[in-house]
């Protein structure tokens, strides 16, 4: 159908009202696939290992890495005067991306980072070893949570460390992924969002400013640190992610039609 004429603004809007459309919004998510095994068998892994307590010798870390975008000021902002406050013009420059670590406990809510100018193998297992022999020295295993970037794995170690050095390090680590589009079950996301909100947001036109920035601000933040009362579990995925969880029927009903397709007279008997 072809309008003669066209719609006005307000019919438009009344039209979106109406149906509830918001078109100048948007936001990205993670939306994980419908019936899929491998998501909840993941998932659910996950969250029986946050409902564990806290055990010293088995401390629970979380880790993400988050690009961080260098800028620099276009021109000298105007600082704050009585009765106006500091100025900042938009015009801003690019000084190259860097990699921030981040590392949470979630039962104690402690944060440990590190800023690095790549985000390769070799910067990855560095990070493991620094876990492992300066954050947690005592500890028996650590259960380190992460998700599947092709950096975070084993793998890696070997990449680095002679392998008696890289079984070491593996030896003191039980490694469990977020699955495939499910990076939101990975509470160092809520440690990325912290550090984020309360020092990043803003322009650092340097590695050396940021890290002196990043280092202030988590020490100071250790002091006093908030744990992460998680209270999503496998109960609750079961009821409000029903929609992901495999039909059971379905796959036992493909079973039993491949058996009969091979041979008939042994499935009927």
């Amino acid at each position: 159908m072809i309008l003669e004429e066209p719609l006005s603004r307000a019919t438009i809007g009344r039209v979106l009202r109406r149906n509830n459309l918001r078109p100048h919004l948007s936001e990205y998510w993670c939306i994980p696939p419908k019936e899929d095994a491998d998501f909840v068998a993941h998932m659910e892994d996950m969250l029986e290992v946050y409902q564990r307590p806290y055990d010293p010798r088995y401390p629970l870390w979380c880790m993400d890495e988050k690009p961080f975008q260098l800028l620099g000021e276009g021109r000298e902002p105007l600082p704050m005067r009585p009765g106006d406050i500091a100025k900042y013009d938009s015009d801003y420059k690019r000084n190259g991306t860097v990699s921030i670590f981040c590392f949470i406990q979630p039962h104690t809510g402690r944060i440990e980072h590190a800023v690095e100018p790549t985000r390769t193998a070799v910067d990855w297992a560095e990070k493991i070893r620094f876990l492992v022999d300066e954050v947690e020295p005592e500890a028996e295993k650590i259960v380190l949570v992460m998700d599947n970037l092709n950096t975070h794995n084993i793998a890696s170690l070997y990449k680095v460390f002679p392998p008696e050095e890289a079984r070491r390090i593996a030896r003191k680590l039980e490694v469990h992924y977020t699955p495939k589009h499910g990076s939101w079950l990975d509470i160092a996301e809520i440690g990325i969002n912290i550090m984020t909100r309360e020092c990043l947001d803003r322009r650092i036109q340097g590695i050396d400013e940021l890290s002196n920035e990043l280092k202030s601000w988590n020490d100071a933040y250790n002091e006093n640190p908030s744990p992460i009362n998680w209270k999503f579990t496998a109960d609750n995925s079961r009821i409000k992610l029903k929609s992901l969880y495999p039909d059971i029927d379905k796959f036992r009903k493909e079973r039993d039609a491949r058996r009969y397709q091979k041979n008939p007279k042994d499935v009927l008997a």
